[in-house]
C-alpha cells in the first residue's frame, strides 16, 4: 500500500515547535519531503540553529507521528539551520513531489499586498505582557510623525486594546464611509483600534478564526490613505495575530520591547525567534523601564539595566535604545496626551525621539538590503 502524501503532511501538522506552540507547516519549517516506493519517508526541517534546544524534541515527535502513518516503513530526518525557503536542506537537491509547499508567509503577503499606499509597515511586539509594548508603539508613532513622516497606528492588540485611552479617543465614536472605517486624526497620526468599535467594558473573547477576521478587517478596511509608516501594536506573546499579520501584510520589520530582567529577556527571545521564523526582519530591541530617576536626581536600576541590550547582542539584532520609568509617561498615557511626552519633558522627549531615529536608520538599512541583489558567480571546474 503506497504511503499517502496527504497523510504524511497531516502527521507533520501535528508536530509543534515546543517554544512557539505552532505546527511545523504553518511555521514553514518543511524544506523537503520525499516518499519512497518502499515506504521510507525523508523530511527536511529548518531550525533557527542546529544547536536549537528544541531539535531533539522535534525529532522524536516527527518519528512518532510519521511512524503511525499507514505504510511508512522508516523515517529519515535532516535538519538545517536558517529559514530560507529557496533551497532544500540536506544537500540532496531533491524537491517535494506532488503539490508544491506553500510559500512563506511574507512571500504571500508581498504578492497580494492589500495596503499598497503604505511604504513601511512595522510591527511592535513583546514576548510577554506588562513590558510597555503599547506605550512604545504609541510614542514611536508620535515621534516618527514629529520627525516629518505621515504615520498610522493600528491597535492590533485585540485582546487588550489600550490605544483609545492612551490617545484620548475613548469617548469619540468611530466614523465610516461605506465599508471603510475612518481613522482618528490625533497627535499628528492616523489611528484605529478595535477598542473603538466595542463597548468600553465589553470583554473581548476571541477564538482563533475570530481573531484573524477582526485583525484583517481593522487592517484592510481602515481608510489609511498614503502613509510613510504604519505602526502596528500586536498582542503580547506568540499567538494567532502575528501569524495573520505575516500572511496578510508585507512588513518592513518588527520591533521587540523588553524590560531588563532575565524573565523578560527569555520571553523577548521567543518573540525574536517567532518573527524570524515568519520571515520578518527584527529591526531592533527597545529596553523599556530601563531605570528610574528619583526626586533626588539619582538613577535607580529597579529591574537591572542593560538586559535588553545584552540580549540584542546575543541574538544579533540592533539595539534601538532605552526608555526609563517616568511618572510623566504614565500620567500622559492616562490623560491620552502622548504629545506631552515630547513638549513637557526634554529628557523624556529626547529618549523617545532617539529610539525613533534609531528605528529610521534600521529601516533605511533594510531598504538598501532589499534593493541590493548580489551578483551571480559561476565557478566551473
Amino acid at each position: 500500500m503506497p504511503v499517502s502524501r496527504d497523510d504524511v503532511l497531516s502527521a507533520l501538522q501535528r508536530v509543534h515547535d515546543p517554544e512557539l506552540h505552532r505546527d511545523l507547516l504553518s511555521l514553514n519549517r518543511l524544506s523537503h519531503l520525499d516518499i519512497g516506493d518502499d515506504g521510507r519517508v525523508s523530511v527536511g526541517i529548518r531550525l533557527e540553529s542546529l544547536n536549537s534546544p528544541v531539535k531533539q524534541r522535534v525529532r522524536e515527535d516527527i518519528q512518532q507521528q510519521l511512524g503511525a502513518v499507514a505504510g511508512v516503513t522508516g523515517v529519515e530526518i535532516e535538519f538545517a539551520s536558517g529559514l530560507s525557503t529557496t533551497q532544500p536542506a540536506g544537500g540532496s537537491g531533491k524537491k517535494p513531489q506532488g503539490k508544491p509547499e506553500p510559500a512563506a508567509p511574507q512571500e504571500q503577503a508581498r504578492a497580494s499586498n492589500p495596503l499598497p499606499d503604505i511604504k513601511h509597515i512595522i510591527a511592535v511586539g513583546a514576548g510577554k505582557g506588562g513590558v510597555g509594548k503599547s506605550t512604545i508603539a504609541v510614542n514611536l508613532a508620535v515621534a516618527l510623525a514629529r520627525e516629518g513622516q505621515k504615520v498610522g497606528l493600528l491597535d492590533g492588540d485585540i485582546y487588550g486594546p489600550s490605544l483609545p485611552t492612551m490617545l484620548g479617543t475613548e469617548s469619540i465614536p468611530p466614523k465610516a464611509v461605506g465599508q471603510m472605517i475612518i481613522p482618528y486624526n490625533v497627535h499628528g497620526i492616523k489611528a484605529m483600534s478595535v477598542g473603538s468599535l466595542v463597548e468600553e467594558d465589553q470583554a473581548l473573547i476571541w477564538r482563533g478564526p475570530m481573531a484573524h477576521g477582526a485583525f484583517r478587517q481593522l487592517a484592510t478596511q481602515t481608510s489609511w490613505g498614503e502613509l510613510d509608516t504604519l505602526v502596528i501594536d500586536l498582542p503580547p506573546g506568540t499567538g494567532d495575530v502575528p501569524l495573520t499579520l505575516a500572511q496578510l501584510l508585507p512588513l518592513t520589520g518588527a520591533v521587540v520591547v523588553c524590560t531588563p530582567q532575565k524573565v523578560a529577556q527569555d520571553d523577548a527571545r521567543r518573540a525574536v525567534s517567532m518573527f524570524r521564523q515568519l520571515g520578518i526582519d527584527v529591526l531592533g530591541l527597545v529596553e523599556n523601564m530601563s531605570y528610574f530617576i528619583g526626586d533626588d536626581g539619582k538613577e535607580y536600576d529597579i529591574f537591572g539595566r542593560g538586559g535588553a541590550q545584552m540580549l540584542a547582542q546575543q541574538m544579533g539584532v540592533p539595539f534601538l535604545g532605552t526608555v526609563p520609568i517616568n511618572t510623566a509617561l504614565r500620567r500622559n498615557a492616562d490623560a491620552g496626551d502622548p504629545t506631552a511626552n515630547f513638549t513637557a519633558d526634554d529628557q523624556l522627549g529626547a529618549e523617545l525621539t532617539g529610539v525613533a531615529r534609531a528605528l529610521v536608520q534600521q529601516v533605511r538599512a533594510h531598504e538598501l538590503d532589499e534593493r541590493f541583489t548580489p551578483p551571480t558567480v559561476n565557478v566551473h571546474g
